[in-house]
């Protein structure tokens, strides 16, 4: 069965600032360009403040709905406050939930955009206002659909936000690797952590990832894997600080897909970040999950 992607047209209508860093146009770019593939589509449903308010403090979660969130908070985010900004968060964290739940019946979904894990309970930062991998996690346990769920972080940054919003848990597990001297300054705890050096590249990469993944499920046995994948994690990437080439990607995206389907888990994914003035050189990249992900329903 071919893999249900989540998306809607909003993704890159927000207009931001001249200059801004955050690649908002890859999305669009992204969409037309996996329309080749035999891929099926459903558009995404907003998420609720309600829903939000679980993992969220209800007053920073109003504050940004109402736009009366204080200034240095929204610098932090990265990000001028508009009524549209909050509709295509709220598109997009909805898109999260929505591929959780299709993955826990079909056993792979995605979307397109998504992977904020460097929002917190009570604040933003880092482009990620809400915590969309967290929030469905959390709503796939209290929905009864897993039990357990692993957040693979692959991001060449550390998921601060979603180890801050999982410290105590034992029912949503956090697994990071990332570059040890990116962002963030200030690392959280994750439940596994895998602080990577300047540099490394695929082989390397590659090793490590088998090795934490193959712990993560042998500790804690998830019935259910949100995996973020960013591409920031790419030699050529602007805002990372590994070295990984077209191919590690790819395998990396293959090894997660792949172990989760011989392990009878569950698997729904997001691209997360990737970074570079060019930023139609991220589509290509980002193309890469898909395919992956395409190929192992395909097997």
């Amino acid at each position: 069965m071919t893999p249900t992607v989540f998306y809607h047209p909003l993704y890159s209508a927000l207009p931001l600032p001249e200059h801004h860093r955050f690649p908002l146009a890859k999305y669009q770019a992204l969409h037309q360009s996996l329309q080749s593939l035999p891929l099926r589509w459903q558009q995404a449903n907003p998420i609720s403040r309600e829903a939000l308010t679980r993992i969220h403090e209800p007053t920073y979660v109003d504050a940004l709905l109402q736009g009366s969130l204080d200034p240095l908070s929204l610098r932090c985010i990265g990000f001028p406050w508009s009524p549209l900004l909050l509709e295509r968060t709220r598109l997009s964290v909805g898109a999260t939930v929505m591929a959780a739940r299709h993955a826990c019946e079909e056993g792979c979904a995605l979307q397109i955009s998504g992977g904020y894990h460097h929002a917190h309970r009570e604040r933003g930062s880092g482009f990620c206002l809400f915590n969309d991998l967290v929030l469905a996690g959390d709503l796939m346990i209290a929905e009864g659909r897993a039990e357990r769920v692993l957040i693979c972080d692959l991001d060449v940054h550390q998921g601060d936000g979603s180890a801050t919003l999982c410290q105590g848990r034992d029912d949503i597990i956090t697994l990071s690797l990332h570059a040890e001297r990116n962002f963030p300054g200030n690392k959280a705890h994750s439940h596994l952590d895998f602080p990577l050096p300047d540099g490394m590249q695929d082989d390397a990469y590659l090793e490590t990832l088998s090795q934490a993944l193959e712990l993560a499920l042998r500790l804690y046995a998830p019935d259910l894997i949100l995996y973020q994948a960013g591409i920031d994690v790419h030699r050529d990437d602007e805002l990372g600080y590994l070295a990984l080439s077209d191919e590690g990607v790819r395998q990396r995206d293959r090894f997660v897909f792949e172990t989760a389907q011989t392990r009878g888990i569950a698997i729904a994914a997001v691209p997360g970040g990737g970074y570079r003035r060019d930023w139609s050189a991220l589509v290509p990249l980002h193309r890469i999950l898909f395919e992956e992900a395409l190929a192992c329903c395909l097997r």
